[in-house]
């Protein structure tokens, strides 16, 4: 199977419709075994995904391990990566890392640096756990207000980033060291203040932009319009429900869906069914509706899992669906299908 592929922002980096997003295969949530990890990421290969998102932080090093083993062979074949700068990684004894919701790794303590020089040595020890000598994307990470929990604190480090970060890959992108640059985000604010500051081709914005909720309609996607940038979209499950369903247990944001969410996900299910559509499916599909999105970029911690979502990607959507979901305000009427 192969996939279309969108060009990012006005760059010369296309990229597939269906990428593969990498935090899974970091031991997000669980020690996962060499060999199911290995075995995962080839399977989207073999599903026909070219782009491969990951990140420093992902394991603390370990996402970007896992991606260079099975893909660094296959770089002159049609492969885009990307990865991103934010955190510099040190070594350090086992017993004194934070290692947050990563369960093992490697034995790096992960520090904040949104400098000039922070993100230029993260780069250069990104290619070499990579084994690649060329990364196409490259994305300031996490400077948003879920990561900081302090206002203050969010505005330091995005005036950093721009500062120092921002400064760096530009310069890179400028050179023709990569191909696009951006910011990956949890949030629609932060998006919109750095396309305000600077040239940036993309913005990964994870769970802002999905079948369950349509933010970013009114703010970011008019600048994304007006600038010629990118959106590739993670978290089109919002961490599980829009893929599990509206199971007692399931995940939203990476937590518990409170009632409320259970009951407007319970109700856009039923509408998948009279169309005879996996609500997974409707999911994946959706965000591609707008033109600015580039590439979804789900996760998958099982091979399994990863060429269900490739089949998922296959699904036809009849234009009902779409329709009967806004007759019943469970989507916003102008989100583009």
């Amino acid at each position: 199977m192969t996939f279309p592929t969108r060009r990012i922002g006005t760059s010369s980096v296309e990229v597939s419709v269906l990428g593969f997003g990498g935090v899974a295969v970091g031991n997000l949530f669980e020690q996962m075994p060499e060999e199911r990890a290995l075995a995962t990421i080839e399977a989207a290969w073999q599903s026909g995904v070219r782009f491969f998102d990951t990140s420093p932080y992902y394991g603390h090093g370990m996402s970007e391990h896992r991606f260079g083993h099975v893909l660094r062979g296959r770089i002159d074949d049609g492969l885009v990566i990307s990865t991103k700068v934010g955190r510099v990684l040190r070594p350090e004894k086992p017993e004194r890392i934070d290692r947050g919701v990563f369960i093992g790794g490697l034995n790096f303590a992960a520090a904040f640096d949104y400098s000039y020089e922070g993100a230029m040595r993260s780069l250069e020890h990104s290619y070499h756990r990579l084994g690649m000598n060329r990364i196409d994307v490259v994305l300031i990470h996490d400077v948003d207000l879920g990561t900081y929990g302090s206002v203050d604190e969010y505005h330091r480090r995005r005036d950093e980033a721009m500062a120092g970060a921002y400064r760096a890959l530009d310069e890179l992108r400028g050179a023709g060291v990569i191909g696009a640059i951006g910011v990956g985000v949890n949030e629609v604010e932060p998006c919109v203040w750095f396309a305000q500051q600077g040239r940036f081709d993309c913005f990964l914005l994870a769970g802002r932009y999905t079948l369950l909720e349509q933010n970013g309609l009114d703010d970011l996607f008019p600048l994304a319009n007006a600038q010629q940038f990118s959106i590739i979209l993670g978290g089109p499950f919002n961490s599980g429900i829009l893929a599990t369903g509206a199971r007692p247990g399931a995940n939203y944001n990476y937590k518990p869906a409170p009632p409320e969410i259970l009951a407007r996900v319970a109700q856009i299910e039923a509408v998948c069914a009279r169309h005879d559509v996996p609500l997974a499916a409707a999911a994946l599909q959706f965000p591609l509706g707008h033109p600015r999105v580039a590439s979804i970029i789900p996760g998958a911690a099982r091979p399994e899992e990863a060429a269900a979502n490739a089949a998922l990607m296959a699904r036809t959507i009849p234009e009902a669906l779409w329709a009967d979901l806004k007759a019943e305000g469970l989507m916003l009427a102008r989100a583009p299908v």
